[in-house]
């Protein structure tokens, strides 16, 4: 006989962090830009139009339809797309705590 496992739904809301790029808020803008916060209230915008528009846009290319791209989320303090796509949060933190921007190009 197989013992019964139960699991509580939506436990990852549940997750704290205590690294300070963990993404807590992301608001999709005009122009293929991003409002973040992070959890140690750290906020700013990423500009991504430059990578998406890029002929070596790779898998950003993906994102050039503005309803996909307006379908970001964040998951597990991630900013993040419906295919899984993601964008480096130590990164873009780093960035936004030096300039209040960062630029994908």
């Amino acid at each position: 006989m197989q013992a019964e496992t139960i699991t509580e739904k939506n436990i990852t809301s549940k997750v704290r962090s205590n690294v300070p790029w963990h993404v807590i808020k992301v608001k999709p803008l005009a122009d293929y830009k991003l409002e973040v916060e992070f959890i140690d209230g750290t906020h700013g915008l990423v500009e991504m139009k430059q990578q998406i528009m890029s002929p070596e846009a790779g898998v950003f290319a993906w994102l050039r339809d503005i309803e996909t791209f307006n379908q970001v989320y964040v998951e597990l303090g991630v900013t993040t797309w419906p295919n899984g796509l993601d964008l480096a949060p130590d990164a873009m933190y780093d960035e936004i705590k030096a300039n209040g921007v960062w630029v994908l190009e």
